[in-house]
């Protein structure tokens, strides 16, 4: 398997996972405290949390851990002048990847937990709050990872993003999506975290708003990056992804 398929291999397996965590802990927290919203939501936010950092390091050393498409957009924007970031062939193979992740990631979680597998959330999610509570969340979590790839603390994107995406559950009114193709994902979900399909444009445009003021604002704090990491962690050794030498 080449380098490229090993990568999307990764997004899809990331991406898919990171929504089967926030479903499958979201239907176990309902079952578990039926009556008590608030306790449902520290353990959906902290399951959340262990395994979007866990996630980012058994695959950030094959893909960078995406896992979002505002951040592989942001990734390929960043260096597209330098050839440093994702090529735009790339940048259409990751998010490519990633949706579908998404949506299998939600169905393997209603399997999981004997739910119809197929299913369409009926969570009506948009009120003027929300939005702006995504645009919050995304730009926040931008801000994280550039802030942190800019300034050579990539390594460090496991723990600060996990913990900035667990803060967010809770200081924003959305309770932090931050991504596309988890968005999409949790459409197919009609349990404690999935989200209406009419409530998903007006959540992604406000991902997108959030994006671009979140690098607008890395670009002010930081315009000169030195040393610039990979986006989100970089591979800590590029040999494993080259596969056994050829005879």
């Amino acid at each position: 398997m080449n380098t490229l398929r090993r990568r999307l291999l990764a997004e899809f397996v990331g991406t898919g996972l990171l929504v089967c965590v926030v479903v499958g802990s979201g239907i176990a927290a309902q079952q578990l405290s039926a009556h008590d919203v608030g306790l449902q939501l520290l353990e959906n936010s902290t399951a959340t949390v262990f395994g979007l950092g866990i996630l980012i390091l058994m695959l950030g050393p094959v893909s960078g851990a995406h896992f979002n498409p505002v951040v592989s957009v942001a990734d390929w924007w960043a260096g597209r002048r330098r050839g440093t970031g994702l090529s735009a062939t790339d940048l259409a193979a990751y998010i490519g990847a990633q949706i579908p992740g998404g949506v299998a990631g939600a169905v393997l979680a209603n399997i999981m937990f004997d739910q119809p597998a197929a299913q369409i959330a009926t969570h009506h999610r948009v009120t003027t709050g929300h939005l702006v509570g995504e645009v919050v969340a995304t730009a926040g979590l931008i801000a994280v990872i550039f802030a942190l790839a800019r300034t050579g603390r990539a390594a460090l994107s496991a723990a600060a993003v996990a913990a900035y995406i667990g803060s967010a559950y809770w200081f924003t009114s959305s309770t932090s999506f931050a991504n596309p193709a988890v968005t999409l994902g949790r459409v197919f979900s009609d349990t404690f975290a999935g989200i209406a399909p009419a409530s998903v444009p007006a959540f992604i445009a406000a991902q997108i708003l959030g994006a671009a003021l979140g690098f607008g604002l890395i670009g002010l704090l930081y315009p000169d990056p030195v040393p610039a990491d990979d986006i989100v962690t970089p591979p800590q050794n590029p040999d494993l992804l080259k596969g056994p030498p050829s005879r």
